[in-house]
């Protein structure tokens, strides 16, 4: 079989490249085409929902306190930065490639097969786990929002032994899979509604709370460092970064260590603006409204956690923030009820439990997009990438809706957290290399959008990549390469026997 274009050169097994060309037929391929709905305004709205979440509402605060103090703002801006140079790269392929899959479309263009493989099996990891993460906080959200309004309700987990069953979180999970199924747009404009809502919570918070801010509060900016984390748990050297075990003297919490711990942490308050990309093939025009919602997203997001992380800091001292000894972890909504004001908190744990909301619906949507596209090239079984008549991957979304129903209701989230943020700086890392690759190997390719600086930024994007990659704990990279040799087992059981471009080239 011949393909239109130029292909790339195809090597043997694993290492076969499937060029552009054969992508974008593939994804005109009957019975598994998406219809084209969304427009630029969209993908920003799901850029932000998925973004503005458990990061702005919880996460600040715990690491502020335990981490980072005051300068917890600068590792936002460090993070947006890092963030921001990957999505320029992300722009470009997006423009030239504009199919489901994001990363992982991107890398079988570029590095291969197996590599590609391993993208979609990590955006697996980005995307279902963190949609499985955030429905467990909405569960914890949902009995805190309806305590304050004076409808208490026992605690949504029961447990048998060692067994827990969140059924709070089951709900919501059932809930937003309904919404996926009934289409893109259906998804869309629930996300505008709530996005919305929202939005205005924040912005009303950060009015509000700029009244208490006092400047005496930010000093020290970059509070001096202290005993490394593993001292403060058990001894153990899993829970302290790659960098520290590497380098030693970054060790601990503040100081400068700190801020850039921080920053590997606070990433987690980014995780899906990548997302917006697997939309890509949904989109009308999608050269020109993919990059403008990815880089439109992004500035938004940013704005709102510096602004968010400068009042928190400086209503209270950042120790009152810190984790307490019974593990009780501090939110946005401590500041105000340590000054007193006791109905922001109400709106706050309303606009959180909001927020969580778009943030697993549009993260569920990525993976079923990138469902799609793996199964479109027999990596994953053929009949998942079958589109019913409401122009929906159905049988790929009930997929994915069930293993997120699953893991919400059975898997704690603990420390998972970081397993996203690994997960997601390693498709960072591969798409900003990626596009210096093909700028090389297919100079000839339209581009809407050109990643500026070629190729100083995807280089700046990889080495932010990795510095923030090694600030993460030892115990994260174990789970992280368990994760992606389970995966390499798949690929090699059924992906690299299955695969339709290997089937199209022998």
């Amino acid at each position: 079989m011949s393909w239109p274009g130029r292909a790339s050169a195809v090597r043997g097994g694993w290492s076969r490249v499937k060029s552009v060309e054969q992508s974008l037929a593939n994804a005109d391929e009957p019975g598994r085409r998406l219809r084209k709905e969304l427009g630029a305004l969209d993908l920003v709205v799901f850029g932000v929902a998925v973004v503005v979440g458990a990061g702005i509402f919880s996460v600040t605060a715990s690491i502020a306190g335990d981490v980072a103090g005051p300068s917890v703002s600068l590792a936002f801006v460090i993070a947006a930065v890092a963030c921001g140079l990957a999505a320029l790269c992300y722009a470009e392929f997006a423009s030239i490639v504009p199919v489901a899959g994001s990363a992982y479309t991107y890398s079988y263009a570029t590095f291969g097969e197996l590599l590609a493989w391993v993208v979609g099996w990590d955006l697996v990891l980005e995307c279902g786990v963190g949609a499985a993460l955030v429905s467990r906080a909405w569960s914890a959200y949902l009995v805190q929002f309806l305590g304050l309004v004076g409808v208490p309700l026992p605690a949504t987990e029961l447990r048998w032994g060692a067994i827990g069953f969140d059924w709070a979180a089951l709900l919501i999970a059932i809930a937003l899979t309904t919404v996926l199924v009934l289409g893109v747009k259906m998804s869309s404009r629930v996300s505008k509604i709530i996005t919305a809502f929202k939005v205005l919570v924040v912005v009303l918070v950060v009015a509000v709370g700029a009244r208490y801010v006092k400047a005496s509060n930010y000093t020290p900016f970059i509070p001096p460092s202290t005993t490394s984390r593993c001292a403060t748990n058990g001894g153990s050297s899993l829970h302290e970064s790659l960098l520290t075990v590497l380098g030693g003297r970054w060790g601990g919490s503040f100081g400068v260590g700190g801020l850039f711990a921080a920053a590997s942490l606070v990433f987690f308050a980014f995780v899906g603006f990548d997302i917006v990309a697997t939309a890509a093939e949904e989109t009308r025009n999608p050269q020109k409204a993919v990059p403008r919602g990815i880089l439109g997203a992004l500035v938004p997001i940013t704005v709102l956690y510096v602004a968010v992380s400068l009042v928190l800091t400086g209503m209270v001292d950042y120790t009152a923030l810190a984790t307490r000894p019974d593990g009780t972890t501090a939110t946005l909504a401590t500041a105000f009820a340590l000054n007193g004001v006791g109905w922001a908190v109400v709106v706050i744990s309303l606009g959180a439990l909001t927020g969580l909301t778009t943030v697993v619906l549009v993260a569920m949507l990525g993976q079923t997009r990138v469902l799609l596209a793996m199964s479109r090239d027999g990596l994953l079984p053929r009949h998942l990438a079958r589109i019913n008549s409401a122009d929906v991957p159905a049988r790929s979304t009930l997929i994915v809706g069930a293993a997120v129903e699953l893991a919400a209701a059975f898997i704690p989230a603990d420390t998972l957290g970081e397993m996203v943020n690994i997960g997601t700086l390693f498709a960072f890392l591969l798409v900003s290399t990626g596009v210096i690759i093909l700028r090389r190997t297919r100079p000839e390719l339209p581009r809407a959008f050109r990643t500026p600086m070629m190729p100083l930024i995807p280089i700046l994007s990889v080495l932010a990549c990795l510095w923030l990659m090694i600030n993460l704990t030892i115990q994260t990279w174990l789970r992280f390469v368990i994760w992606m040799a389970v995966g390499l087992v798949v690929y090699g059981g059924y992906g690299r026997r299955h695969s339709q471009f290997s089937r199209r080239q022998d």
